[in-house]
Order: C-alpha cells, then structure tokens, then sequence
C-alpha cells in the first residue's frame, strides 16, 4: 500500500516544488535555449558568412 502524506506536509512539498519550479528551472531553461539558439546562429554564420 503506498504511504500517503499528511496533508499539510504534501501541500508544503508542492509549494517547494512550484517554488523551485517557477524561481529555478523556468529562468535556467530560458537562458539555455537563448544561449543555444544564439550558438546555432553563431556557428551558421561562420560557416555560410554573414547574411546578405
């Protein structure tokens, strides 16, 4: 049988989880797609030269 929490306990975890969701992961996955997307547009014009 799965051990359920007390429910002030789970709903202490959830609001950690969407703290850290929402503070961290968010901005830390938004800064890492700009700074690929930026990456790939950089390696083009290396390779194809600036655009005309």
């Amino acid at each position: 049988m799965p051990h359920s929490s007390p429910p002030e306990t789970q709903k202490k975890e959830e609001l950690r989880s969407f703290l850290f969701l929402t503070a961290v992961m968010v901005p830390a996955l938004s800064v890492i797609v700009v700074a690929g997307f930026g990456f790939i547009i950089w390696m083009s014009q290396l390779i194809m030269g600036p655009p005309h």
